[in-house]
């Protein structure tokens, strides 16, 4: 049997149980959806410095960030480029499930994307990722709004060990 995406009822459970799948939302009604769950924007950064991957993990470097301040009233505009954007909901994956995150299409109408990495089985944390601004007029975001859609996939077995990497438990 392949692994099989969470529809809305299961993604439900899973927040219900322990630990919850999702932590920290700020809305279940308006976040949960019938084939995942809208990530909301805590933070946005520039990216100030060059990262580096090598062959060895030892080798690898993250590009430093500085965040942006929003206004008064919650927003930031950004002009064309890449950002380091951090989400409000903490994910607590359960050894078998991963996840994978998509674009609202609210972004990619306007010029703007999301992309991710894979949400490995046993991954909890407070997760990142990179939007980029492709519009040559900018885009601007308001604290809090819906960025990503995280998409569940409950996989045929469990793994015997969940993920272990440097981004365990980040940003909590």
């Amino acid at each position: 049997m392949p692994a099989t995406l969470l529809d809305r009822d299961s993604i439900g459970r899973l927040i219900e149980g322990s630990p919850p799948l999702l932590e920290q939302y700020l809305s279940l009604e308006a976040q949960l959806q019938p084939n995942g769950f809208d990530m909301t924007l805590r933070e946005v950064a520039r990216l100030t410095t060059p990262g580096a991957v090598g062959a060895e993990d030892a080798s690898r470097e993250l590009s430093e960030t500085a965040p942006f301040e929003f206004d008064s009233n919650g927003w930031v505009d950004l002009e064309p480029g890449p950002f380091l954007v951090t989400f409000n909901e903490v994910v607590n994956l359960p050894l078998d499930v991963m996840a994978l995150g998509r674009p609202r299409s609210s972004l990619l109408r306007s010029g703007a994307g999301i992309h991710t990495a894979v949400w490995d089985a046993g991954y909890h944390g407070r997760s990142q990722a990179l939007l980029v601004v492709y519009h040559p007029g900018g885009y601007r975001v308001q604290r809090d709004a819906r960025l990503m859609q995280l998409v569940f996939f409950r996989m045929e077995t469990a793994v015997s060990s969940g993920y272990q990497g440097r981004f365990q438990s980040e940003n909590i």
